[in-house]
């Protein structure tokens, strides 16, 4: 089993805080373990960000400030650890990478500071949506001044096109838009057919992601059950992953998740293909 989708970011990088994380993992029967840390801690990632915090609204205020407190090391720090744990001999694989924050007109300057390192896998994802943050619990409230049809088509344009950018090799927890219950009045079978159809495309892997779940007790499991048939009816390769943070929660649900994959004649992925 696989869990695609672990952060280190509330510890050091050091060897002991991962054996933390690798103990959790292999006591819930994980063979490969997928560290990744988001671009928003690394200050080369800073220019990416640059429509967010300049922001002068409240939401703007906020965003800046919890871009201060997290936003402070840099690239080579996290190489550095990758290279030494490459050293290293654990029960299971691990494989490093990172997930970026994706914007359509940052293209070359994600492919600029990832090009010249040997990622194990590079992770997309959409969190911001016109330099808004929606899925933050502390600025919730900012979804009631929004047009959700509106919210949803941008989403999924926006992922259409970190898919077809061909940055990535994994897509990030897909249907994230969700986290605090605001659906649009629209089907969204077409949508969800349109980025299936991009990922086999692109032969790229789809997580299915219990971080939902998990992080904001989301009544929905993984993904919404429409998506994951359509994805499957496409033959896009699934990846599970728990979008843990904290030790106690790495691999949290994982057994359940491989066994929808199973139960939907899905065959779990077992290698990352970037080289």
């Amino acid at each position: 089993m696989i869990d695609s989708h672990v952060h280190l970011e509330k510890g050091p990088y050091t060897l002991d805080w991962l054996q933390e994380f690798v103990k959790t993992a292999s006591e819930r029967g994980i063979t490969e373990l997928y560290l990744l840390e988001h671009s928003h801690r690394f200050v080369e990632f800073k220019p990416i960000y640059g429509s967010i915090i300049t922001d002068q609204s409240h939401v703007g205020t906020y965003q800046r400030n919890w871009f201060s407190k997290r936003m402070n090391q840099h690239l080579d720090e996290y190489k550095d650890f990758i290279q030494a744990m490459r050293q290293k001999s654990f029960p299971l694989t691990i494989k490093f990478g990172l997930e970026i924050c994706y914007f359509p007109d940052c293209e070359n300057h994600i492919q600029r500071i990832t090009s010249d390192f040997a990622w194990d896998f590079l992770t997309g994802a959409i969190h911001w949506i016109e330099g808004w943050g929606f899925d933050h619990p502390a600025i919730k409230e900012s979804w009631l001044d929004k047009d959700v049809n509106k919210v949803y088509k941008k989403y999924y344009q926006l992922m259409e096109k970190l898919i077809q950018s061909d940055l990535f090799d994994h897509l990030a927890h897909p249907d994230s838009i969700k986290c605090f219950d605001y659906y649009p009045d629209y089907d969204l079978k077409e949508t969800y057919s349109n980025i299936a159809k991009l990922l086999a495309k692109q032969k790229m892997k789809a997580e299915l992601s219990v971080g939902l779940y998990i992080n904001y007790g989301h009544k929905e499991f993984g993904l919404n059950k429409n998506f994951l048939e359509i994805l499957k009816q496409e033959n896009v390769e699934l990846i599970t992953a728990s979008d843990a943070h904290i030790p106690e929660n790495v691999s949290k649900y994982i057994k359940e998740a491989h066994q929808i994959l199973v139960a939907s004649k899905v065959t779990p992925d077992r290698t990352s293909h970037r080289v």
